[in-house]
């Protein structure tokens, strides 16, 4: 069931598992969903679907107002994150790698796809209500007990909100720690007055890492076969 078509796999294979995807969305849904797969390039920017071709752009996360359109995230360790209004007004999708969720002078993805979402919604960003009638599901990703990192990404972090050391913890390898990526985004989005955070709890039963029945994990696997799968994460309005 890879959905990646750019990890080397048969193009016709690709294509045969996103339509198995999309059949089991257009079954939940009961009508015609158009699933996005965007190019995820480890950065920031955020594609406002509003229907039409979007196939293959270069995107890290999603958000629409609009009915019918399922905001797609592929993942293989990075951490997909799904948002929604309670009253079902708009919804939005990141892929939060380390890369993309430090961004830049505290700015990353989920910092910027907060505030696309927000304006899709015509509020501020900033709105306490808005938090408080927005929920979040964080899901599978690289567990705490195999992201190991160097001592420029916690360092990134720790520069960008000092609270972040607590995501850190040494590694028996000098001069690298085992990062928490979970709990990065989490404090991440409690920054952003979120509370409603539900999902990956950072435990090993959704760390893709440890899980290989059940997920693809590019740290895994890429060393032994040369590459790995994707999954994704989706989320839709009807």
């Amino acid at each position: 069931m890879n959905l990646g078509d750019h990890v080397g796999d048969n193009p016709s294979h690709v294509a045969a598992n996103r339509q198995v995807l999309r059949d089991v969305i257009n079954a939940i849904s009961g009508k015609s969903v158009q699933t996005v797969f965007m190019q995820q390039v480890h950065g920031c920017d955020v594609q406002v679907m509003e229907g039409g071709s979007l196939e293959g752009q270069a995107f890290d996360a999603s958000v629409t107002d609009q009915p019918g359109v399922a905001c797609a995230i592929m993942v293989a360790d990075c951490l997909p994150v799904l948002i929604a209004h309670r009253s079902g007004l708009a919804v939005a999708a990141a892929h939060a790698g380390w890369r993309g969720l430090v961004g830049e002078g505290g700015r990353g993805v989920l910092e910027a796809v907060w505030q696309a979402y927000a304006k899709q919604l015509h509020v501020q960003a900033d709105s306490r209500q808005l938090a408080l009638d927005t929920q979040v599901w964080l899901g599978p990703c690289i567990g705490p007990a195999a992201f190991e990192v160097g001592d420029e990404v916690r360092q990134a972090f720790v520069n960008a909100w000092p609270q972040a050391g607590e995501c850190f913890v040494a590694s028996t390898h000098t001069g690298k720690w085992l990062a928490n990526l979970p709990l990065l985004a989490r404090q991440r989005l409690q920054r952003l007055g979120l509370r409603q955070i539900y999902g990956n709890d950072a435990s090993d039963a959704w760390c893709t890492v440890a899980n290989a029945s059940r997920f693809f994990s590019h740290r895994r696997d890429a060393g032994v076969l040369g590459s790995t799968g994707r999954m994704a994460a989706c989320i839709w309005k009807d």
